[in-house]
């Protein structure tokens, strides 16, 4: 199929880099489908990082889906994972037998929630890793894409798999390739653990109550003990996608995939990867310092949506996971913990 109207739900970094990328295509229409449509303009401009800037363009912001959905070849989710299954619920009704739903990144669950919503024929897709490092300068008006994957691999269903990969492919101009279970992008060990194990390193002896001195800088100062927790978490994933028959033919290690052999060279490629560099940890800053921000998308997305999948699925399966457990449960105990919401917005 030729994808000629892309309709983008969610409006995150790169909700504004994938308008700036796909609107570029001559034959592409993209609309947006956002609860916040006053705060869009209709030319977004999408900074590069060889210092050149796409002009991406809306035909139409709209909250409401009925007007954009019906028109759409292609939907778009770039969302964080708690919206994911009220956004397909939403857009459910509007949507044509034909058009294709997709996620930028499978690890929010989306297959999961697909199956339960939409019909069993759906035409579905969703990436492994997100297609780009992005960030927001100015919402609805101006993002920087930080940085492209060298490529993106995808796992569909119900479409034809090698005209639709290729379309893809150039849409968001990166090789793609295709996996053979959707199971392959829906357990990552991309955020769910790389975020997760990296947090609770930096903050597991924290009293509650004391402000740091500083916000660290989340990879730039990343350090060999949370390599370590990483590479302990990374080998019980593993055995859950064995247990699960799970093809590993696209899943690499964090070990294989960082191009490193232990925790020490693990922790320095972390730390040398430009589009990494000036990224912060998810902190709010106080009058005396900075506390642990336990509302950041860190938490709300990879501990309650990316984690908690590979948690549950490992202890279903009776498969023994102390490090993930621990991490786990350690992350999930701030995240339900009211009184710390109270202590912050006093």
């Amino acid at each position: 199929m030729m994808i000629k109207r892309v309709c983008i739900c969610g409006g995150g970094g790169l909700g504004h880099t994938c308008t700036g990328v796909l609107s570029n295509h001559a034959h592409v229409e993209v609309d947006m489908y956002t609860h916040h449509p006053e705060q869009w303009n209709r030319q977004i401009c999408v900074h590069t990082p060889d210092n050149n800037m796409l002009i991406g363009h809306l035909a139409h912001i709209t909250d409401k889906p009925e007007y954009v959905i019906h028109n759409a070849d292609m939907v778009l989710l770039c969302l964080p994972a708690f919206l994911v299954e009220q956004t397909l619920k939403e857009i459910q009704p509007f949507l044509r037998k034909e058009t294709v739903v997709g996620a930028i990144v499978g690890n929010s669950g989306f297959f999961l929630y697909a199956h339960q919503i939409l019909p069993n024929n759906a035409p579905l897709f969703a990436f492994q890793r997100v297609p780009y490092i992005s960030r927001v300068i100015d919402y609805g008006k101006e993002a920087a894409l930080l940085g492209y994957k060298d490529e993106l691999l995808m796992a569909v269903e119900n479409v034809e798999n090698d005209s639709f990969c290729a379309e893809i492919a150039a849409l968001f101009q990166t090789p793609t390739r295709l996996v053979d279970s959707f199971y392959e992008v829906t357990l990552s060990n991309s955020n769910p653990i790389l975020h997760t194990g990296r947090l609770y390193t930096l903050w597991k002896d924290w009293d509650g109550i004391s402000p740091y001195a500083v916000n660290p800088l989340f990879y730039h100062d990343w350090t060999d003990e949370a390599s370590a927790i990483e590479i302990a978490m990374d080998k019980e994933f593993f055995r859950l996608l064995e247990a699960l028959q799970v093809p590993m033919v696209h899943i690499e290690t964090l070990l294989t995939h960082y191009e490193a052999t232990d925790a020490a060279s693990l922790t320095a490629k972390l730390r040398s990867i430009p589009s990494f560099a000036n990224i912060y940890s998810p902190m709010t800053q106080v009058a005396d310092g900075w506390l642990p921000d336990f509302t950041s998308r860190y938490f709300t997305e990879d501990f309650p949506y990316g984690l908690r999948f590979i948690y549950e699925l490992a202890h279903q399966h009776n498969l023994s996971t102390p490090t993930i457990d621990i991490v786990y449960n350690w992350g999930m105990n701030y995240i339900n913990n009211s009184n710390y919401y109270e202590r912050l917005t006093c």
